[in-house]
C-alpha cells in the first residue's frame, strides 16, 4: 500500500515580466505611450487646457462660464473623454504584440510517501521531503506577414476616430448649451416684456377709466381695456413658467439642480451683427468637409475598417517565433522498494525557431473576410452620410445666418417704430381725441414688436451657432470683455 498526502502546495504564476497589481495604476503607467495624447480633463482642448474646477456661479452668467462648466460635467462629454481612454488602451494592447511575453511558474509542496508491505517489513518506508518545480517559457513572434501591423493601424484610427468624436461631441454639447442660455435669455426678455406689456395695459385701463368717468367715453372702452389687461397678465404668467423651465434645463446642462439660482445678462448685450460668415457657401462647405470632427470621425472609420479586414486576412498565414523554455525541480529519485530515495536535481531547456501553418480553419476566416469587407462598406457609407448630412446643415446654415442677420436690423426698426406708435396714441387718447380700438392696436403693435425683436436677437445667435457647429469650428473668444463678446464665434 502507498499513500501520498501534500500537506502544503503554493503555485506563483507571472504573466509578462510585471505584477498584475500595475494594472491598477493604468493610467498613471504607461511604457508603450498609448495614452500620452490623450487630455487630462473631458474638455482640454475646447478650453485650451484650462482645469475643470469651479466655485460659485457668476453673477450674472456669461456664456463662457456656462459653457465650461458643461463641457467638463455633462455625461456626453465624460463619455467620449472615457471611449478615447478605452481606445489608447487597444493601442498599447497592439504595440505590446511586437514584444516577447515571458512565462514563470514555481510550485513548492510537502511530499510524505509512507508505505506498507504486510509479511515485509523490511520494505517497508515512509520518507517526507520539500519539492519543488520551476520553470520560465519564452515567445517572440518574429514574422508573421504582416498581421500585427494591420491590427496597429486598425486600433489607430479606431483612436483617431474616438478623438474625433470627442471634438463632435464637445461642439455638440457647445452648441446645445449656448442654445438654451440663449433660449434662457430669450424667456426672460419675454418675461421683461410681458411684464412691460401688463403695465401698459394698465395703463390703457387707467386711462379708459378716467374717460368713463368723467362722462366722455362709453363703459365699453373700460370693458375692452379691461380685457387686454386680463390677457396680459395671463401672458405675463405663462412668461414667467417658460422662463423657470429654461433655467432649469440650463442648470441641468453645468450639472446643477434645476433649482439653482441663476442671473443672465440682458438678452440684448452685445447684438451687433458681423461678417463671420462672409465666405461663399461653397468654400464653406469645402471646409466643412474638411475639417469637420464628424467627417474625420467617419474617415477613421473606414481606414479602420479597411485595417481590420487585412488583419483578418493575414491572421491566416504562416508565423514565425522564437521560443525557448525552461524547467527545474528536485524530485528524488528511487533506487528499489524499501530503499529511502536518493536527493536529485532536474533541469531541461531549450531555444529556438518555431513555424505555425494554418492549413485549414473550416472555411471560417473566409467568412470572416467578407464580414470584414461588409463592415468597410457599411463605413464608407457611413461616411457618405456624415458628408451630405455636413454639406446640408453647413447650406442651411449659412442662409439662415443671412436672413437672421438682415431681420436683426429690421426688428431694431419696428421695436423703435412700434414704441412711437404706441406713445402716439396714448397721448392722443389722454387727449380725448383719440379711440380706444387705436390706443389698444398700437398696444398690441408694440408687444409684437418686443417679441419679434426678442425671437430676431435668438434666431441669429442660434443661426450662427449652427453654421459655426456645422463647420466644427466652436470655440471661446479669448479676451475679455461683455458677456456677448465671449459669444460662440468662427475661428480666424
Amino acid at each position: 500500500m502507498n499513500v501520498k498526502r501534500n500537506n502544503m502546495a503554493f503555485v506563483a504564476m507571472l504573466g509578462g515580466c510585471c505584477l498584475m497589481s500595475v494594472a491598477t495604476q493604468a493610467r498613471a503607467f504607461d511604457p508603450l505611450l498609448a495614452e500620452r495624447s490623450i487630455t487630462s480633463t473631458p474638455a482640454a482642448d475646447m478650453l485650451h487646457g484650462a482645469i475643470c474646477v469651479f466655485g460659485d456661479l457668476p453673477t450674472p452668467l456669461r456664456l463662457q462660464d456656462a459653457v465650461e462648466r458643461a463641457l467638463c460635467r455633462h455625461p456626453k462629454t465624460r463619455a467620449a473623454w472615457a471611449n478615447v481612454k478605452i481606445e489608447a488602451a487597444v493601442v498599447g494592447q497592439r504595440r505590446a504584440a511586437f514584444l516577447p511575453t515571458l512565462t514563470a511558474n514555481w510550485q513548492g509542496t510537502r511530499d510524505i510517501a509512507n508505505t506498507r508491505v504486510p509479511g515485509s517489513p523490511q520494505y517497508d518506508s515512509n520518507h517526507g521531503t520539500n519539492l519543488q518545480n520551476a520553470g520560465a517559457s519564452l515567445n517572440w513572434v518574429l514574422y508573421d506577414f504582416g498581421g500585427r501591423s494591420a491590427g496597429m493601424r486598425n486600433a489607430m484610427e479606431l483612436f483617431a476616430a474616438a478623438q474625433a468624436n470627442q471634438q463632435a461631441t464637445l461642439q455638440t454639447v457647445f452648441a446645445m448649451v449656448a442654445k438654451h442660455f440663449y433660449a434662457a435669455q430669450a424667456a426672460y426678455g419675454a418675461l421683461l416684456s410681458a411684464r412691460d406689456v401688463e403695465e401698459m395695459a394698465l395703463s390703457s385701463v387707467n386711462a379708459a377709466t378716467a374717460r368713463v368717468d368723467k362722462g366722455i367715453a362709453a363703459i365699453s372702452d373700460q370693458l375692452q381695456a379691461q380685457t387686454s389687461y386680463a390677457e396680459a397678465v395671463v401672458n405675463h404668467t405663462k412668461a414667467q413658467t417658460e422662463w423657470q423651465n429654461a433655467l432649469g434645463v440650463l442648470a441641468s446642462d453645468m450639472d446643477l439642480r434645476p433649482s439653482t439660482p441663476i442671473e443672465l445678462p440682458d438678452v440684448t448685450d452685445g447684438a451687433v451683427s458681423d461678417d463671420a460668415f462672409s465666405e461663399s457657401v461653397d468654400a464653406l462647405i469645402e471646409a466643412a468637409l474638411r475639417d469637420s470632427p464628424t467627417v474625420r470621425e467617419a474617415e477613421a472609420n473606414v481606414r479602420a475598417a479597411r485595417a481590420e479586414a487585412e488583419r483578418i486576412r493575414k491572421e491566416g498565414a504562416p508565423r514565425l517565433s522564437f521560443v525557448g523554455q525552461y524547467n527545474f525541480n528536485n524530485k528524488p529519485t528511487g533506487l528499489q522498494q524499501g530503499v529511502p530515495p536518493l536527493p536529485a536535481r532536474h533541469r531541461e531547456w531549450y531555444l529556438g525557431l518555431q513555424l505555425s501553418i494554418p492549413i485549414f480553419e473550416g472555411f471560417s476566416r473566409t467568412y470572416q473576410v467578407k464580414q470584414a469587407h461588409a463592415q468597410t462598406g457599411l463605413r464608407m457609407d457611413s461616411l457618405s452620410e456624415a458628408r451630405q448630412k455636413i454639406g446640408l446643415e453647413v447650406w442651411s446654415g449659412y442662409h439662415s445666418v443671412k436672413g437672421s442677420t438682415a431681420n436683426l436690423g429690421h426688428s431694431a426698426t419696428l421695436l423703435a417704430l412700434a414704441q412711437r406708435s404706441y406713445e402716439a396714441a396714448l397721448r392722443r387718447y389722454q387727449a380725448g381725441v383719440g379711440h380706444i380700438l387705436e390706443l389698444l392696436n398700437a398696444q398690441s403693435g408694440l408687444a409684437g414688436a418686443k417679441r419679434q425683436r426678442i425671437h430676431a436677437l435668438t434666431e441669429w445667435r442660434s443661426a450662427r451657432l449652427q453654421l459655426a457647429a456645422a463647420l466644427g469650428k466652436l470655440e471661446m473668444r479669448s479676451v475679455e470683455g461683455t458677456p456677448s463678446d465671449r459669444d460662440a464665434v468662427l475661428r480666424e
